[in-house]
Order: structure tokens, then sequence, then C-alpha cells
């Protein structure tokens, strides 16, 4: 007479084989950093480097007029918050957006819907909203999430962007665990078809940026692809200051 501990072993391998078999869950596949399309386009990332961050840029860019015309603006850096978008890029989970091409128009779309998050100042020459500049003593506001429409969850903050008292791109994200200065290796105009912006001013280059020595953390490379506004107004108005806003996305590996 089989003994019972025997018998419910034998049950409970009968159930097991008569359960209906389990779908595998679906495989989260890497980003694939955009390609500008163009002639010329931005060289990858070489073999070994990890995708650390894929991050929604928003901010300004700022330039310097010195003369008068319509190409005599100097770039003179930017200010941008830094939201985690790599839970939207396609096959990365339930938030997933559904193609590449949905993923690639949300800067234009956040950018068209949303006012920038910084502190701006009200310069009394600027009624135009959409010139703003920033607060020259505390631009950015208090960290928060960035809520999309669309979107279940709310894009979670991991840093910012900014340019040193050198004129270095400096990248801070999660907490200082990336503290990315670097400098410009590449440029690649962006898409003929990319988005210029609420004021039309078109969309910013497309850049491939290296860590300096200064820099600390994993970090080696960032990419800003899929860059929607950000050109300058130009310089119709002679010598002065201009800041346009604009969203990007921002690649980071090491």
């Amino acid at each position: 007479m089989l003994s019972k501990s025997l018998l419910l072993l034998l049950a409970s391998a009968a159930s097991v084989l008569s359960a209906p078999a389990a779908c595998p869950a679906p495989k989260s596949v890497t980003p694939t950093l955009p390609s500008s399309g163009g002639a010329k386009d931005l060289t990858n990332p070489p073999e070994g480097l990890k995708l650390l961050h894929v991050a929604l840029g928003f901010g300004i860019q700022n330039y310097t007029c010195t003369t008068q015309g319509p190409g005599a603006a100097n770039a003179t850096g930017a200010l941008a918050v830094l939201y985690d978008a790599r839970p939207l890029y396609p096959l990365q989970g339930a938030r997933s957006l559904p193609s590449t091409a949905s993923f690639a128009a949300l800067p234009g779309s956040v950018l068209a819907s949303h006012p920038v998050p910084l502190n701006l100042d009200n310069f009394q020459s600027r009624a135009d909203p959409s010139r703003p500049g920033a607060s020259l003593t505390s631009p950015f506001p208090t960290p928060a999430d960035l809520t999309v429409e669309g979107v279940a969850e709310p894009l979670r903050y991991i840093g910012h962007h900014f340019f040193t008292d050198k004129g270095v791109p400096a990248f801070f994200v999660d907490d200082g665990e990336i503290f990315l200065t670097a400098k410009k290796d590449e440029a690649v105009d962006a898409p003929a078809d990319a988005d210029k912006g609420p004021d039309g001013t078109g969309a910013v280059a497309w850049l491939k940026l290296s860590a300096t020595e200064e820099a600390k953390g994993p970090a080696k490379l960032v990419y800003r692809v899929l860059t929607a506004g950000g050109n300058s107004h130009g310089c119709a108005a002679g010598v002065g200051e201009d800041s346009t806003s604009y969203t990007a996305t921002y690649w980071f590996y090491g």
C-alpha cells in the first residue's frame, strides 16, 4: 500500500503536468540609438559600452548676439531638466510606446504642450513667452517628475544638464553617480522634418559628446538626438541675449 506522503507527491506531479504551460514574459530589448537619416550620421558607440540611460531633456538653449544679422547668434550653453524616458521606448515594458516613431515624436509633443521646467526670469524686454531666460541664481526648481498626457505614469526626474563656469557641457545624473563633463566630438543637422518647436526656430543639431578627464562615474559618451526646437531666434535686434526652449533625448553610454 502506498504511503500517504507518496500519494501526495504523485498528485502534485500530476497537477503540474496537467497545468497549461506558462507563456514566457516578453523580452526587453536594448533601445537602438536613432539615426538622423542624412548623408552624414553620428558614429555609433564602440562595442563594449552599455546603454546607461535614455533621458528626455527639457529646457533652453542660450545665445549671445554681438552684431546684427540672422546668423550672428553665438551659442553660449544650455540648461535642461532630465527625465527617465527609457521605459517609454518600445518593448521595454507595460509603459512602452507602440513604435519607435511614437517615441521619436515624444520630445516635440512635450515641448508643444508643457511649460519649460525651469525658474524663468521675466525679462522686461522679452514679452514673447517663447523666449524664456532662466534665473541666473537658481535656474532649477525643486526636483519633480514630469506628467505627460497619454503616458500612464510620470517620467521620473533623474538630473540636470548645464554648462560649467568654463563653458563645458555637464550632466548631473542619479544624484551625482554620473557627473559627466563632456566635449563635442561630432555634430550633424537635425532631420529636415524635425519638430521646429512652438516658435518655429528649428531643431538644434544632433551631437555626440565624450567624457573629459574631470568626469566622474561610469558614463563615457552621451548623444543628443531627436531634438525639437532650440535654434536661436536670430539677432535682428542687434547686441543682446536670446534663449529658446527645446527638448531632446540624451543617450548615456558607459
